[in-house]
């Protein structure tokens, strides 16, 4: 049998020249600016207090048994896979994937060269209001988001937010919480228009399907090829909350299973017109299916007037490309995977994993922020005289005794704890930084990058007042809707979705958004190199400065480099090792540490202990140490 070469002739320096691209995006990689990890000290300050430990052992004011505490400390020290099946939980729920952050990557930034900056304290004014805004938001989980204007609880929530707390950090018009701002996200396009996004509601319209199964986006199906996806969903039963009862709550503590108890409301599906109905979109997703379907609704969509298309779907579309996409240019070719719609909606997901590793690392490794519940906790025995001296911040414990939430605290629900929407509470890893939040900021950054932000939202929808159907939004502000606000807005719905079930903080949603953003530039930065055709990317940042990519590098649209660019506390290099990656010397809290970054041997002396390492898992020798490897000690002041 013969054999007929190619009538296009090969390559022949193809591999070098794809092992070429690959060197070239390493060094991109390892030339950015590599952030120091810095938390808030509370750890230090208020051991055993102040600190994420669900599901590890707890005493019977749910208070941390130290022991259980210093086992996980011991675990995240030694970063041996034996050290963490040796740490002592509470009950039958297991730890979060607490090794994800150690993972690598090879492609963006690694997991632990992004950084977010220390989360507020306990003792603070920023941490007394963002919990204050969860206590609101339990109480106003029913709500109809149309109805904030003249609900008497919404109305004394702004005025708690704008009177009772000197550090509130949520979006303001006018100096003022108000209406329209208040629960919402601080980033452009967040606080225009309906409070949910219209990615969240609308389907594609597709003029061959049947009525009221697609043929308008105001049905609420997305076309999944021959299949419909539809944006209602099966919500709960409105005015139930959990974790309220001390003995729940602690039986939580302690790593009770309470999974799968919701009260589901099975009389009907239903578009999301509340934050109850908000928090039970985010409780069991996976944080990019919001996105994907943003996706295909972006690509989907035929022109018309985003409602009743008048084209084919996916063939004369709504949406225009991002405006450096070269087939923009082109009049004989189509983008399909590269720069088309397998090569977008893959991107979605890809970049979640790599978020998820990120924000792992901040979570468990830097700064074990605990959950509101948690929180809640030390409230409630302050409050009740179970257990005092916390050194929780005056603002919320005034708020609760004479404020404006001592009506309904501990009245309403026999105690101070903040009720929780799932019946299990808050996930078993910290709160700081957030998944959905940091995944959902790097899903939008690639939507932002593959579409025009630029064009106008037309005909925006809400739900009608039972959610069963789609009505349309006639604010002041329906004509200032955009893709790119509309893309901000779904991030900060999926990330403020799980404040709304009382299970993060603001401040895990803001910074999150922030550290997913700055993970998925880089994932494009790396890969504008790789395309035959040229072009490139440009986005909005959620600060809202213009940045174009494209060819290895990240330039702001009117010019010039944005490098160095990292998400580093005072935006300095933190020194891990030397130009040669062998061994570097740090000096912490004034002592002298030696790294020998090859696997071998690692010896610490953090405050004052030395604790030898080897990280082939084999030998560990010294004292237990914390994330500043030093044995905790509790304070007889706060006992």
């Amino acid at each position: 049998m013969s054999i007929c070469p190619p009538t296009t002739p090969l390559d022949p320096n193809r591999r070098h020249t794809a092992r070429d691209r690959r060197v070239q995006a390493a060094d991109i990689a390892f030339n950015r600016v590599h952030p120091c990890h810095v938390n808030n000290c509370e750890e230090r300050d208020y051991p055993y207090v102040a600190n994420y430990s669900k599901a590890l052992q707890h005493d019977g004011n749910g208070d941390v048994i130290p022991a259980s505490y210093q086992s996980m400390l011991n675990a995240l020290a030694t970063r041996n896979p034996a050290d963490f099946e040796a740490i002592q939980l509470g009950g039958a729920l297991r730890l979060t994937n607490p090794q994800a952050g150690l993972a690598f990557d090879l492609e963006g930034r690694d997991a632990q060269a992004l950084s977010l900056p220390p989360a507020p304290r306990i003792d603070g004014a920023q941490n007394s209001s963002e919990m204050a805004e969860l206590y609101w938001m339990a109480l106003t989980r029913d709500v109809h988001f149309n109805d904030y204007a003249w609900n008497g609880v919404v109305q004394q929530a702004i005025q708690s937010l704008n009177t009772e707390f000197t550090d509130f950090r949520g979006p303001r018009q006018g100096g003022a919480v108000n209406p329209q701002t208040v629960f919402r996200g601080i980033y452009p396009g967040e606080t225009v228009g309906p409070y949910v996004s219209q990615f969240l509601l609308k389907g594609t319209s597709d003029p061959g399907a049947p009525v009221g199964q697609g043929r308008s986006a105001a049905d609420g199906f997305i076309e999944y090829g021959a299949l419909k996806i539809n944006q209602r969903q099966l919500t709960v039963q409105p005015g139930i909350d959990y974790l309220t009862d001390f003995y729940w709550w602690l039986q939580v503590q302690n790593g009770d299973d309470k999974r799968g108890m919701d009260q589901f409301d099975q009389s009907a599906y239903r578009f999301i017109r509340n934050l109850r109905d908000l928090g039970e979109r985010v409780h069991t997703d996976n944080v990019a299916d919001s996105f994907f379907n943003a996706a295909l609704i972006l690509y989907k969509e035929p022109t018309g007037d985003q409602l009743n298309g008048t084209g084919r779907p996916g063939i004369e579309r709504e949406f225009p490309n991002d405006q450096m996409n070269p087939y923009n240019f082109y009049t004989r070719q189509d983008p399909f995977a590269t720069y088309g719609p397998p090569h977008g909606l893959s991107l979605v997901w890809e970049v979640l994993a790599r978020a998820l590793r990120a924000t792992w690392f901040q979570k468990w490794f830097i700064h074990r922020r605990l959950r509101p519940e948690e929180f809640g906790g030390r409230i409630d025995n302050q409050l009740t005289g179970r257990r005092g001296g916390y050194p929780i911040n005056g603002e919320i414990l005034n708020a609760l005794q004479g404020g404006l939430l001592s009506g309904y605290f501990p009245g309403v629900y026999g105690s101070y704890l903040l009720p929780q929407q799932f019946p299990e509470g808050a996930p078993t890893h910290p709160a700081y930084g957030a998944g959905h939040a940091t995944g959902a900021g790097a899903c939008a950054t690639i939507l932002k990058a593959f579409f025009n932000e630029d064009t106008p939202i037309e005909n925006p929808l809400v739900a009608s007042p039972d959610g069963l159907s789609l009505m349309p939004y006639t604010g002041w502000d329906a004509g200032q809707m955009t893709v790119g606000g509309e893309l901000n807005k779904l991030a900060g719905n999926i990330a403020l979705g799980r404040n709304a079930a009382g299970v993060h903080w603001r401040s895990d949603y803001d910074q999150s958004l922030l550290l997913g953003e700055e993970l998925a530039i880089r994932i494009l930065q790396e890969q504008s190199l790789l395309f035959n055709e040229g072009g490139g990317f440009m986005l909005t940042r959620f600060d809202g400065t213009c940045i174009k990519i494209w060819d290895g590098h990240v330039d702001y649209c009117g010019g010039g480099s944005i490098e160095p660019f990292t998400g580093a506390v005072n935006n300095a290099e933190c020194p891990t090792t030397d130009m040669d990656g062998e061994e570097t010397s740090y000096n912490y809290a004034g002592e002298e540490t030696t790294y020998d970054y090859q696997g071998e041997e690692t010896t610490y002396d953090y405050q004052g202990e030395e604790t030898t390492y080897d990280y082939q898992g084999e030998e560990n020798t010294g004292t237990t140490h914390s994330g500043q490897f030093a044995e905790l000690e509790r304070p007889e002041e706060i006992y």
